[in-house]
């Protein structure tokens, strides 16, 4: 099952590479993320929300609660 995060993501058309990028992080270290294979900051949480515009919980919290 692909996470909520992945969904979104393809649904708006970016690649994993761009989301990355924005973050300025590796794209290994997003793929991880998007996977779930790596545990995810606050201000990541944050900062992956604002390039989707919208609040962290919308994106991660059925997933990590």
């Amino acid at each position: 099952m692909a996470s909520k995060l992945k969904e979104l993501r393809v649904r708006k058309k970016i690649t994993s590479k761009k989301m990355a990028e924005q973050l300025g992080i590796s794209i290994p270290f997003y793929s991880q993320i998007e996977n779930r294979q790596r545990r995810l900051s606050y201000d990541m949480a944050v900062r992956i929300a604002h390039i989707f515009k919208t609040k962290p919980d919308k994106i991660f919290y059925e997933e990590y609660r």
